[in-house]
């Protein structure tokens, strides 16, 4: 019996990262038209991943994201994929995604219920996350690999600044239906 209930939780879960994984690309699919990337919904399921599964689960959910994209389907931002999206500078919040889901899953802890404000921080710092790494990234894809000779301030405008707005308004709604929706989510 014990086996049966490690088994359903074990199903139960994958689906649960499998919906996260789905609900990314479908974030990605929602975009305006921006440079260096377009605006999309890309990082509000990646911080509701954390904030509702936790920083293994939510993890997972963008590594499934990530796998889909690096064998060629269209579920980057930009709608690309495959792997060559790996040598471009936006690679970097990709990558991104899955530490940030990590400290905004941590941050968030581990009770049923949590607060707004929680909430909120741990989102925001998980965004901190993916703008580092991403930076970061995409300076050296830039200046290793493109050869092209940038400032930070361009990179910081360029991969920061201009998502801030954006982003705070993603984080904001990640942490309402985050205190709406973890406590029927952790009970399962």
């Amino acid at each position: 019996m014990i086996q049966i209930t490690k088994g359903r939780t074990y199903i139960r879960a994958m689906i649960l990262c499998a919906l996260f994984a789905a609900l990314i690309v479908i974030g990605t699919l929602i975009r305006i038209p921006f440079y260096p990337v377009p605006f999309t919904l890309q990082a509000l399921f990646v911080t509701l991943s954390a904030l509702l599964l936790g920083p293994k689960k939510g993890a997972v959910s963008v590594c499934l994201y990530i796998l889909l994209g690096i064998v060629g389907l269209p579920v980057f931002a930009g709608g690309s994929g495959g792997p060559g999206y790996v040598l471009t500078p936006t690679f970097g919040y990709v990558l991104g995604f899955v530490a940030g889901a990590v400290v905004t899953g941590i941050l968030a802890g581990k009770q049923a219920k949590i607060s707004f404000l929680r909430a909120l921080a741990a989102g925001l710092a998980g965004v901190v996350v993916i703008y580092t790494l991403g930076t970061i990234y995409g300076y050296l894809i830039l200046h290793l690999y493109m050869g092209k000779d940038t400032g930070l301030w361009y990179m910081v405008w360029n991969f920061c600044i201009v998502f801030l707005p954006g982003d705070l308004l993603k984080g904001l709604l990640a942490a309402l239906l985050a205190k709406t929706v973890r406590p029927a989510v952790m009970k399962m």
